[in-house]
């Protein structure tokens, strides 16, 4: 049974920063792709960062030097480093896991977790 269990959401002030945390279970996690997608009111949910079995990251033009991917394959766990963040970043995040090599492609997904930048 996969599993993706992401925490560290909550309310911020804008310039604030968060760290989200994945943890993952049910998949060799060495062999999967991970990332972060967000979805706010109203609109389709996008990719925010990626980062492969290698470690190679990507990230949305609107995140890029402020937001980091990171992996630690020894705690089957992905992050996200959330800094000077702003009130767009409003949204649920949602973990991601799919083998790159899988075709058709298959997506796990966690639960969300929800970003709220107010003041």
């Amino acid at each position: 049974q996969v599993q993706l269990v992401e925490s560290g959401g909550g309310l911020v002030q804008p310039g604030g920063s968060l760290r989200l945390s994945c943890a993952a279970s049910g998949i060799i996690f060495t062999l999967y792709t991970m990332g972060w997608y967000r979805q706010a009111p109203g609109k389709q949910r996008e990719l925010v960062a990626g980062i492969t079995t290698g470690g190679n990251t990507n990230y949305a033009d609107s995140v890029k030097g402020r937001f980091t991917i990171s992996r630690d394959n020894a705690k089957n766990t992905v992050y996200l480093q959330m800094n000077s963040l702003n009130p767009e970043d409003t949204a649920v995040y949602y973990c991601n896991a799919h083998q790159p090599l899988r075709v058709p492609r298959y997506d796990y997904w966690g639960q969300g977790t929800q970003v709220t930048v107010s003041s």
